[in-house]
């Protein structure tokens, strides 16, 4: 069990007194032999936007690694003291330049992935929301969003989806279709 914490994050040393003496505790922390300090490798909340106008849904190419050229959903990681929602409205205006209310946003359903950046993998909880619009809001790209791009449902790349849960909620999606 402590390869697969280590795996994850490539920790070796306690970060309080910078001995090699972590231990595992259970599936998610350490505590230090040394000082006893604790750690604990939780999951990252991330939030993603299904965002529909009739049978298209719309794509972020990803500018940045992981999965730098390849598509996801709007979206990213909530911040302390964010609300899912709140985080997504900020997210959406970060990434695309988009506006929108709270409670136009429809939860949909859950997935788990993992996020490696920067040598540590993180295990996260991406929490997906459903928008439904009338047309195509105005998009403007930014640093993070090398560009936008909608898709019909009937013909999705799947090739070029960047995680597991990217396909996953688009599965879904089609199911909730049927």
């Amino acid at each position: 069990m402590n390869g697969a914490l280590q795996e994850l994050t490539g920790f070796r040393f306690c970060p309080r007194c910078g001995r090699a003496t972590l231990q595992v505790d259970s599936v998610k922390s350490w505590r230090c032999g040394a000082c006893g300090f604790r750690y604990f490798h939780n999951v990252a909340v991330a939030v993603a936007l299904l965002l529909r106008v009739g049978d298209d849904l719309l794509f972020a190419r990803r500018a940045h690694a992981p999965a730098a050229g390849l598509l996801d959903f709007p979206g990213g990681f909530v911040d302390p003291g964010e609300s899912l929602e709140q985080a997504l409205v900020r997210e959406l205006e970060e990434e695309l330049g988009m506006e929108i209310e709270p409670a136009a946003l429809r939860y949909a359903f859950s997935g788990c992935n993992r996020y490696p950046f920067a040598d540590v993998t993180y295990l996260t909880s991406d929490v997906f929301f459903l928008l439904e619009l009338a047309e195509r809001p105005p998009l403007e790209c930014a640093d993070d969003v090398a560009e936008a791009q909608w898709h019909p449902l009937d013909n999705i790349p799947w090739d070029q989806l960047a995680f597991p849960t990217v396909a996953h909620a688009v599965r879904r999606l089609l199911e909730d279709e049927q």
